[in-house]
C-alpha cells in the first residue's frame, strides 16, 4: 500500500489498553510504526482488583510482532498516576504524540439506587482519569507544538440509556472535555477527538448479563440468537482503524465524535434548529410553538458558543 497511514519515531499513551478495544488500539497502532505505552491496571469491568498482567502481556504481545512497547499499571484516578503515566512514556522515549483515553468502568443502576458510591467510581476512571492523564500530555504536546488526543465517549451518555446515570453523566462530561480541549489546542497543533465505540467487549458482556432475563425460553432463544448472529460480529479490532485515523497526523478534523462499530462509522453532532423568535416571549407562545422550535429542519452546527452567538444576532438583525 503505497499511501499506508503510519505512525514511525511516533510515541502512543493508551489507558486501559490491556485488553479489549485499548489492546486493539495498541497493537494497530504499533503494527505502524507507533511506540506504545500500554497502561492498564489489570482490574475488573466494575474495577475491583488490580494486576499487572495484562498490560505487561499487551506490550509483550506487541514487542513479539517486531514493534515496540512498554507496560504501566498505575491508575488513572490522582493526578500523581497521571503524571507517572506520562513519565513512562518521557522515560522511555522522551516525548508523547498521542493520547487515548480508553480506561473505563461499569456499575450500572436504577437511578433510585444510585448512590454516591456508585456514582463517583465511574466519574473517577472514565472523566477525572481523562484528566488527570490529559493535563501532563498536553504540557508535552505544547511544547513540541504537536499532539493528537481522543477521548472515548458513548451513546449511553450522548443518547442516554437506563441504569447508567454514573456512566452516562461521566461518558457526556468528555465530550465538553473534547471540545474545549480542540478549541485551546488549535493553535498549537494539538487536535482532540471522540469515539463512541459499539464493541463485543467485556462490558457490553457485563451489561447483558446484568439485564433482566426474558420471560420464557422463547425469548431467551431470540436473544441467544442476537448474540450469535450480530454482537459477535462487533469485533473490537474494527473500532480500531477509526481511532488510528484521528489520531493520525493526516487528521484533519478537531473537536469531533465519530461513532463506530462492525465495520461502519458515522459522525454524532448537536445540531440547533432554527426555532422560534419573540421579542416578548411568553410562558403560552413556548407552548403553542413548541413544534417549530423543535423542527430540525434547517438546523444548523454551530462550532462553538461564538457560533451560536452569531446566530441569535443575525436572526435579531433581521427581525428588525
Amino acid at each position: 500500500m503505497t499511501n499506508e497511514l503510519r505512525f514511525d519515531d511516533q510515541v502512543a499513551v493508551i489507558t486501559g489498553g490491556g485488553g479489549g478495544l485499548g489492546q486493539q488500539y495498541a497493537l494497530l497502532l504499533a503494527s505502524r510504526g507507533a511506540r506504545v505505552v500500554v497502561n492498564d491496571i489489570g482490574g475488573s469491568v466494575t474495577g475491583d482488583g488490580s494486576s499487572t498482567e495484562a498490560a505487561e502481556a499487551a506490550a509483550l504481545e506487541i514487542r513479539d510482532e517486531g514493534g515496540e512497547a512498554v507496560a504501566d499499571s498505575h491508575s488513572v484516578t490522582s493526578p500523581e498516576g497521571g503524571q507517572a503515566i506520562i513519565d513512562t512514556a518521557l522515560d522511555a522515549w522522551g516525548r508523547v504524540d498521542i493520547l487515548i483515553n480508553n480506561a473505563g468502568i461499569v456499575g450500572d443502576a436504577p437511578f433510585e439506587d444510585m448512590t454516591a458510591e456508585r456514582f463517583e467510581p465511574l466519574l473517577d476512571v472514565h472523566l477525572r482519569g481523562a484528566f488527570h492523564v490529559t493535563r501532563p500530555a498536553w504540557k508535552v504536546m505544547r511544547e513540541q507544538g504537536y499532539g493528537r488526543i481522543l477521548n472515548t465517549t458513548s451513546a449511553a451518555g450522548l443518547l442516554g440509556n437506563v441504569g447508567m446515570s454514573n456512566y452516562g453523566s461521566a461518558k457526556t462530561g468528555l465530550l465538553g472535555f473534547t471540545r474545549v480541549l480542540a478549541a485551546e489546542g488549535a493553535d498549537h497543533n494539538i487536535k482532540a477527538n471522540a469515539v463512541a465505540p459499539i464493541a463485543f467487549t467485556r462490558m457490553l458482556t457485563h451489561s447483558i448479563d446484568g439485564a433482566a432475563p426474558p420471560a420464557d425460553a422463547a425469548a431467551q432463544a431470540v436473544l441467544d440468537e442476537l448474540t450469535n448472529q450480530y454482537l459477535k460480529k462487533l469485533d473490537p479490532a474494527l473500532v480500531a482503524p477509526v481511532v488510528a485515523f484521528l489520531t493520525h497526523r493526516d487528521c484533519p478534523v478537531t473537536g469531533e465524535v465519530y461513532t463506530t462499530g462492525a465495520g461502519h462509522v458515522s459522525r454524532f453532532f448537536i445540531g440547533r434548529t432554527k426555532g422560534f423568535y419573540s421579542p416578548g416571549l411568553s410562558i403560552e407562545e413556548v407552548r403553542d410553538h413548541l413544534a417549530q422550535i423543535r423542527d430540525e429542519a434547517g438546523y444548523t452546527v454551530p462550532g462553538g458558543p461564538a457560533d451560536e452567538m452569531a446566530e441569535l444576532f443575525a436572526m435579531l438583525m433581521a427581525e428588525q
